[in-house]
């Protein structure tokens, strides 16, 4: 099969677009806009996005406060800066990058982020908005798996709405942050959706499940997860792993959930690692402090959302 390769960095310039204009209709109507982002250690996978954030913000001429706490911080610590950052009118959307060390309570961080500040909708307020399907911020990552099939189909000739009612998507994995709201993403567009996990491979098999996919989302965070044998011919294939791993020169490269080298030859479509999904959510997660910075104007959500 000739498979088409989706470009998420192509897909990021045309949004960078938009949200050029976003971001000065903020600026005409005399509203701040900035980001801050919160880390606890110095966990590879973070740091890299962290740094990649930064670069976004400043190219935007966004305001971008970095917050990083020692890997030894305690609650109270993270829970304090936390309270500051939600404080700040300087600051319009909050982001705490996972992993958080193991003795930090990460539900009671997540609840202590003021909700119209919270562009990852991992408070309970704005995580029930989700899966209610009225979002007030539609997390970034979940957002930008089907901005890129949407945008995939636009660009092979499919009717959306046909094609989601007759497909069947299966996703690899039950984050709060990925899975759980793509799965709440394809409710919306009355797909018929399939929650696994990793589990699903040692124990039935994960091929069991993923093999009848139309679109198969993997978010499992477990480098080359899914095989040739795991996937049908006609499967679009969404790829969100950013593992880092050792290339043969020595240095750490990311690669994806999805053995790309054995997967892509099989499947219709498939997002590369890097260059797919990651691009897109960048900018999304700019476009979700857009909207944070207008809801804290007083604009309604309907309003806010670029």
């Amino acid at each position: 099969m000739n498979v088409q390769v989706i470009d998420g960095r192509a897909c990021a310039r045309a949004l960078k677009q938009s949200l050029e204009a976003d971001v000065a209709g903020l600026h005409g109507e005399g509203l701040g806009i900035g980001l801050a982002t919160v880390v606890v250690g110095e966990e590879y996978g973070s740091a890299a996005y962290e740094r990649r954030l930064h670069r976004l913000a400043d190219e935007f001429g966004v305001a971008y406060s970095p917050q990083v706490l020692p890997a030894d911080a305690g609650q109270d610590q993270v829970m304090a800066r936390i309270s500051e950052l939600n404080a700040d009118p300087g600051v319009s959307g909050i982001l705490v990058l996972r992993p958080l060390p193991p003795h930090i309570d990460e539900t009671a961080v997540f609840r202590a982020i003021e909700p119209r500040k919270d562009i990852e909708a991992v408070h309970p307020e704005n995580a029930g908005l989700l899966a209610l399907g009225v979002p007030r911020f539609v997390p970034s990552t979940a957002a930008s798996c089907f901005h890129l099939l949407d945008t995939w189909l636009d660009s092979v000739g499919e009717d959306r709405a046909d094609f989601y009612h007759r497909s069947l998507i299966v996703v690899v994995g039950r984050s709060n942050n990925v899975g759980k709201p793509a799965i709440s993403l394809g409710y919306e567009r009355q797909a018929t959706v399939v929650s696994v996990d990793e589990w699903a491979d040692r124990t039935t098999g994960i091929g069991r499940h993923t093999r009848w996919a139309d679109v198969l989302i993997v978010a499992a965070g477990k480098a080359g997860l899914i095989k040739a044998e795991h996937v049908s011919e006609n499967a679009v294939v969404i790829d969100v792993g950013i593992n880092p791993a050792a290339g043969a020169d020595g240095r750490v490269h990311m690669v994806g959930d999805v053995d790309y080298d054995s997967v892509a030859p099989r499947v219709r479509a498939i997002t590369p690692v890097p260059g797919g999904v990651g691009p897109v959510t960048d900018v999304w997660l700019l476009r979700n402090t857009v909207t944070a910075a207008r809801l804290l104007a007083g604009h309604p959500i309907d309003e806010a959302r670029p």
